[in-house]
């Protein structure tokens, strides 16, 4: 039988809700959560997952950018485990980009996010950790961090002429 969860689609009450913060990286409970997030991210070419999405209010995210089936164009990073992370802006522009969502199939978004930040977070083992992230992989972690704080990314559309089914997306970005 399979135990790994369904991915929480909008209106589920867990991604309206602020995710409590990690304190046992021991837990048995915890590395199953990383490794049911990892895998429903790669089943559904994801570049990142947070835990909400898995139906579990807890910080912790994972961006994975690389090309995908949803983001044929994305830059190569290798997967980053972050807990409990925090953002300082280190370049306040604000890129509007298109955005989709393992949480909300079927739509994709402009989206207004920072260009450049600093991300501090506390790795699989508890270590504190920091990374500059710019552009694309800098917009995944802005994504999944909203996440964190029961937000999802068409809360932060300006206009909803910004919002397109997917099938329009692809047909733009191939042109």
């Amino acid at each position: 039988m399979n135990n790994t969860p369904e991915i929480a689609q909008l209106g589920a009450e867990v991604l309206r809700q602020p995710a409590q913060a990690i304190d046992n990286f021991n837990s048995p409970q915890f590395q199953t959560l990383i490794s049911n997030m990892q895998q429903l991210m790669e089943q559904g070419n994801g570049v990142g997952i947070a835990a909400p999405q898995i139906g579990e209010s807890w910080q912790v995210i994972i961006i994975a950018s690389r090309p995908t089936a949803r983001y044929p164009k994305a830059p190569e990073m290798p997967a980053t485990l972050m807990v409990n992370p925090q953002f300082e802006i280190l370049d306040a522009s604000l890129i509007k980009d298109w955005e989709g969502c393992l949480s909300v199939p079927g739509i994709r978004a402009l989206v207004p996010r920072y260009r450049k930040i600093k991300v501090s977070y506390q790795n699989q083992q508890g270590q504190a950790c920091e990374m500059v992230l710019d552009d694309f992989p800098a917009r995944v972690f802005q994504h999944e961090f909203d996440h964190l704080n029961g937000m999802v990314y068409l809360d932060r559309v300006e206009t909803n002429t910004d919002i397109v089914a997917e099938s329009e997306f692809f047909k733009r970005i191939a042109a």
